[in-house]
């Protein structure tokens, strides 16, 4: 038997009738006459050589075995077809189909988290690419084009075919385990050298040879954050963190924070980042708006928090 290809239209119908329990529901939904919905069901039926409701014996239309056994299908297809409608929709009015996102791992995750969702019910036609670097490796995942807008340090400050828009910081602390000698107070200028520094390192050239805040000639480094923030807390070397990710810590006394003369820590000033031959279209320029806010928010708790 040669099965056909129902249209769209017809599947449209045959879900009306499910969802509306009826043919005259489906009628006043899709705004038709109720002979014309009861056409598209058996121009269906007849397409696929199976009955999807049986009619006889019951006022309201109930689905067939292969009826039932066929509504996920039609439902996915419908499904497809609306979000390539949308994302039509989308590129026309001028709103980004995609959007290439790479963060610098010093940014806040709540704040990430936070945003991000809001992000996919705002822009739900919008497919959205995370990547998380460290220092250079964030601008050149723009340079290499394969990100459209980036969140990163200003170790990366200097690129001249990058545009940069400040949208706030975060603090880096000095922090090691309470046992470890530099935790200890009256540490003299110098000290620090004597003991090993665990430090950030960069995947990427655009910082080769340059050092941030590596004072100890003995030194790990590190291209994960997270690894890092566990060496930290087992007590091996010291190093700079950011203080929303030791807060914890900091509270329970699982890691101090270092009063060094050299005043390692400071502000690591955060910039959204984008092409110059490019221009953030409205997703992008809501992500960043958004990214700012959740940093202001960030800060404003992390102040509340030093200051009791």
């Amino acid at each position: 038997m040669r099965i056909g290809e129902p249209t769209l239209d017809q599947l449209r119908i045959f879900l009306a009738v499910d969802e509306m329990g009826s043919f005259g529901g489906a009628a006043r939904q899709m705004g038709r006459a109720v002979s014309a919905v009861s056409y598209g069901i058996a121009q269906m039926e007849a397409q696929l050589g199976v009955s999807l409701y049986a009619r006889e014996g019951s006022r309201k239309p109930e689905l067939t075995a292969a009826g039932r056994g066929l509504m996920a299908e039609a439902r996915a297809i419908i499904d497809e077809v609306d979000a390539l409608i949308a994302k039509t929709r989308s590129i026309h009015s001028g709103l980004e189909s995609r959007v290439s996102l790479v963060l610098d791992v010093m940014m806040p995750g709540e704040v990430t988290a936070q945003v991000l969702r809001a992000f996919r019910v705002r822009f739900p036609t919008v497919e959205l690419r995370l990547n998380i670097e460290a220092l250079g490796a964030v601008a050149a995942c723009l340079l290499d084009g394969d990100a459209q807008l980036a969140v990163g340090g200003p170790v990366i400050g200097d690129l001249t075919d990058l545009e940069r828009q400040t949208i706030g910081q975060v603090e880096l602390v000095a922090v090691a385990s309470p046992d470890h000698p530099l935790s200890q107070p009256g540490i003299m200028p110098g000290e620090s050298r004597k003991h090993l520094q665990l430090v950030l390192s960069d995947r990427s050239p655009l910082t080769q040879g340059r050092e941030f805040s590596v004072l100890s000639p003995q030194s790990w480094r590190l291209a994960d954050l997270g690894a890092k923030h566990s060496l930290l807390r087992e007590g091996i070397g010291w190093g700079n963190m950011p203080r929303h990710l030791v807060r914890a810590e900091l509270a329970s006394g699982l890691l101090v924070e270092l009063d060094l003369p050299e005043k390692p820590g400071g502000n690591y000033t955060l910039s959204a980042l984008w092409r110059r031959d490019t221009r953030p279209g409205p997703a992008t320029s809501w992500l960043i708006d958004a990214l700012k806010e959740g940093l202001v928010k960030c800060e404003g708790i992390d102040s509340s928090v030093r200051g009791r």
